[in-house]
């Protein structure tokens, strides 16, 4: 029976299962199959279709899931409406069908007739909608008798003539039935790997793409005139489920919706609220009684447990005259009035743990760590050409994406406005001078952020000042002697709290700023959004470590004449010791804190508590039936209460942000490496814990690389060279320890090197109002006191102006940074050119892909022209055989002549 609807539905007084069943388009070398209605009603359907992995008739694998909102007193109406028109065609029907509601105005106030309508009209837009998804080939299957109330899921399968020609659009890799032998090591280097993978084994996780592999399957673009040579022993495993929810996903976008003419795909769809979701299933349960092995299970037992966290992933010296008491050194005081004079010894302990990072031993480590970062990168890309040939990604090239839904109605409007001025235009496109406004918007917002987080350092700085100021009036000695470590604490933990808060802001501020630009794909948009991000972010987690590390301390001016914020706050300076071991406290704090609450508390604690909140919304709309209760779920209602999916961008900015702290300060804090590895090895963990148990499934998209995540890396390294040059150059006191053991030292020790930084100052030169209020705080009148910096005595006819030795350092440590940045830079360089980008044994493989594959297509022609010479020697021995017959046998036997006539054939 020929069907004219694509899909048909029950009537309404059935509240049960309504399945549309689908007429595959006719394609090229496959026959057009004619759609029919199927009811199914089995005893036990759940049981039949897997709980929902399976369409009810228990054969067609669910590839994709639909979820949208309903309203089940119109719908029986729309149902009944659509059931009389039979006769008509598709297209006609949907376009001409009277909206639903029309007729029923008398029956509904004005409020409820405007929600109808808008009902009504996302439903017709479904119905549209999934009528191409038909017209595509694609089979649904409807389901609206489920546990959450008002909740409707469309099931997609694609059947095997659609798999087969999308793969071969989209230029997929399948595997052959051609082998080959990997290419394996011989003598020594083969003893080494066999020792290598005994160690390793413990470490590896239990599956299969980790056991050693000595053939491979030859990968070949899919083509559906070449089917012979692919291996299509088994047609259900042949596309797995990441390729077939790809497929479909690509198809998904594809598809238009006329009712709406510049809404692309299922994206416009989903912004619009005509479907609330749309995401692949997971392949099934991952714990409980009786659950079937599958791929998610595995996952959650090698990846996402805690329990291993040991393997692998399955992916595919101090001057002693600070703290000698003899020599008491009496220190000028820390802030006006208030502070009154110290000794230098006070500050031994902050000394004594500044030189565990403040050390010549500090230089290297920060070139042994540039070199890693260079190493590194080599090495990730060499990982990513190993993944590129197990993937099957080899010779893949991004095409052009389809473009957003956004950029066509931004289009859409353009081309109204000017046929409104009757203008003749070719296709419109949006230009520099449409997205002029967006980009000063963009210009403007970004600036106004940046500036921003510099106010709010600024105010941490006066909350710095003013505190210190107010500790230093404490009576108690101990209360004088922590003021330095409550500050930089306290202010250090106000930092962390804002820089979170504000990630988060501009966060949303940067995708606003992103949408407003109207970028035409959505790698366009994405790369935009990253950039944005990553440089908002960036200022926000880094700027208060730059003010420590090059601006405090610099800019303070000196006893007699210091430098006033309002005229009232003196600018803070740094310890005795330098700021390098503030810097190591400001960088442990933030950077700890952030992957401790930012990145692992906030990634367990918001997706559980987004998930409880969503479960007692369904929870309300649930039907108070006990025996529907206790039923069990089906598994796309179950992927529907997990949290969609979005995107990978905060996984790559936490890495980035890491791999900053890891890298641009590694000379202040030389530890960040290692709670870097420890933060990983939990964040791996919980990342895994979150994809398989709390998120719905993701779209496997193939990418030939990480894109721009890539050049920010190779950025950062850069940049990394130069600040820990700085750092050392600037902050630490590396360089004028080297100056005066060459220069200044008389025995050519580093005995007298405390003394020769600091510069003298007489107290009767104190400005009116700033001397100390209780200037026999240490029980002796002071009447000279010192101060870190070089500057000339009071003593001296240009008494503190800066002397020769600032000089002899500045040009010491400007020459330091050129040579360090130059040679590490060299070497970087070096490292990048003397590692080869593929891996040698990638190339050779490759390579022999390559032959192998032309020699298969070489053996298919030479058994293409084989055969033809066959036919052609069977043809003409059959012509010659003719001609061989006597005349009497020709007379007898004339209607034989004519059937022995030979034709041309053609191949």
């Amino acid at each position: 029976m020929r069907v004219n609807k694509k899909y048909s539905c029950l009537p309404a007084e059935e509240k049960g299962i309504h399945i549309i069943n689908i007429r595959a388009i006719e394609d090229i070398g496959y026959d057009q199959h004619e759609s029919t209605l199927l009811n199914s009603l089995s005893k036990n359907p759940d049981a039949d279709c897997k709980y929902g992995l399976y369409f009810r008739d228990g054969k067609r694998k669910v590839d994709y899931i639909l979820v949208y909102h309903y309203k089940k007193s119109s719908a029986g109406k729309t149902l009944a409406r659509r059931a009389q028109q039979n006769d008509a065609s598709v297209r006609s029907t949907k376009q001409d069908q009277p909206l639903p509601g029309k007729g029923v105005q008398l029956e509904m106030g004005d409020s409820e007739l405007h929600m109808d309508y808008h009902e009504d009209d996302k439903r017709f837009r479904r119905e549209e909608y999934e009528g191409n998804l038909v017209e595509a080939g694609l089979e649904l299957e409807r389901d609206e008798d489920t546990k959450i109330h008002g909740i409707g899921f469309v099931k997609i399968h694609a059947p095997w003539n659609v798999l087969c020609r999308e793969a071969e659009f989209l230029k997929l890799k399948m595997p052959t039935k051609k082998m080959y032998q990997i290419n394996q090591t011989h003598g020594f280097l083969k003893k080494i790997n066999s020792v290598i993978q005994k160690i390793t084994e413990p470490i590896q996780p239990k599956v299969a793409e980790h056991k050693p592999q000595t053939v491979k399957r030859l990968s070949y673009p899919f083509s559906r005139e070449k089917q012979h040579l692919f291996d299509l022993s088994d047609k259900d495993s042949f596309f797995d489920s990441k390729t077939r929810s790809t497929i479909v996903y690509e198809i998904l976008k594809r598809t238009t919706c006329t009712k709406a003419k510049y809404s692309m795909g299922i994206t416009s769809l989903l912004a619009n609220g005509v479907y609330s979701a749309a995401y692949p299933l997971h392949d099934g349960d991952y714990e409980g009684e009786n659950v079937e092995p599958n791929d998610r299970k595995l996952l959650c037992e090698e990846w996402a447990s805690y329990g291993v966290f040991y393997k692998y992933q399955p992916i595919d010296l101090v001057s002693m005259e600070m703290c000698d008491q003899r020599n008491n050194i009496t220190m000028c005081p820390l802030c006006d009035k208030t502070c009154s004079y110290w000794k230098m010894s006070s500050a031994c302990a902050t000394a004594r743990a500044s030189h565990l990072f403040d050390n010549p031993a500090t230089v290297f480590f920060s070139v042994f760590m540039a070199l890693w970062a260079a190493t590194f990168m080599e090495h990730w890309k060499r990982k990513q050409m190993r993944l590129n040939y197990r993937w099957d990604l080899t010779g893949f090239e991004e095409e052009e994406d389809h473009p957003r839904a956004e950029y066509e109605a931004k289009v859409l409007e353009k081309s109204l406005r000017k046929e409104h001025k009757h203008k003749e235009t070719d296709k419109e496109k949006l230009t520099w001078k449409d997205r002029f406004p967006a980009y000063l918007t963009n210009f403007v917002g970004i600036i106004f952020m940046v500036g921003l987080t510099f106010a709010i350092v600024f105010g941490v700085i006066i909350y710095r000042i003013s505190t210190a100021a107010a500790l230093a009036i404490s009576s108690t000695p101990s209360g004088r002697s922590s003021v330095r470590v409550t500050v930089t604490a306290t202010a250090v933990i106000i930092n962390l709290v804002v820089i979170i808060i504000l990630d988060e802001v501009y966060g949303c501020i940067a995708r606003w700023l992103t949408q407003i630009e109207v970028p035409k794909t959505d790698k366009n948009f994405e790369e935009r959004l990253i950039f944005k991000a990553f440089l908002l972010k960036f200022v926000n987690a880094y700027t208060p470590i730059f003010y420590v590390a090059f601006f405090k301390g610099r800019f303070v001016g000196r006893p007699g004449d210091y430098v006033y914020i309002f005229h009232s706050f003196r600018m803070e300076e740094c310890a005795p010791g330098g700021c390098l071991m503030e810097l190591c406290i400001q960088l442990s704090i933030i950077m700890l804190g952030k992957q401790l609450i930012q990145n692992n508390l906030f990634e367990i604690g918001i997706p559980k508590m987004k998930k409880f909140i969503r479960y007692l919304k369904l929870k309300r709309r649930r039907s108070p039936d006990h025996e529907e209760h206790m039923k069990k779920k089906q598994r796309y209602e179950v992927d529907y209460n997990l949290e969609p999916f979005a995107g990978l961008t905060p996984e790559y900015m936490e890495m980035i942000i890491q791999f900053g702290f890891v890298t641009l300060f590694v000379a202040s804090f030389p530890l960040a490496p290692l709670f870097a590895l420890l933060n990983n090895i939990i964040e791996i963990r919980l990342d895994a814990k979150k994809f398989v148990t709390e998120l719905r499934r993701p779209v496997a998209v193939r990418a030939k690389d990480i894109g721009i995540w890539y050049n920010i890396l190779r950025g950062i390294g850069k940049l990394a060279v130069i600040i820990n040059a700085f750092v050392i150059s600037f902050t630490s006191d590396f360089i004028p320890r080297l100056v005066y053991l060459y220069m200044y030292s008389e025995n050519g020790t580093m005995h007298g090197f405390v003394n020769h930084t600091l510069s003298s100052f007489n107290v009767s030169d104190f400005q009116a109002g700033t001397a100390p209020n209780d200037p026999l705080d240490l029980g002796y009148e002071v009447q000279i006191c010192r101060y870190k910096d070089y500057r000339e005595p009071p003593w001296s006819e240009n008494k503190y102006d800066i002397s020769k030795d600032f000089w002899a350092v500045l040009a010491a440590r400007l020459a330091f940074v050129i040579v360090f940045q130059n040679l590490v830079m060299f070497m970087s360089e070096f490292v990048d050119w003397i590692i080869p980008d593929i891996p040698k044994d990638i190339s050779q493989q490759i390579h022999k892909e390559k032959v192998l594959m032309v020699e298969v297509f070489m053996r298919e022609e030479q058994g293409k022209l084989q055969m033809l010479g066959t036919w052609k020697d069977k043809d003409k021995r059959k012509g010659e055989n003719c001609n061989n017959h006597s005349p009497r046998l020709s007379r007898s036997h004339s209607g034989s002549l004519s059937s022995c006539h030979s034709y041309p054939l053609d191949v």
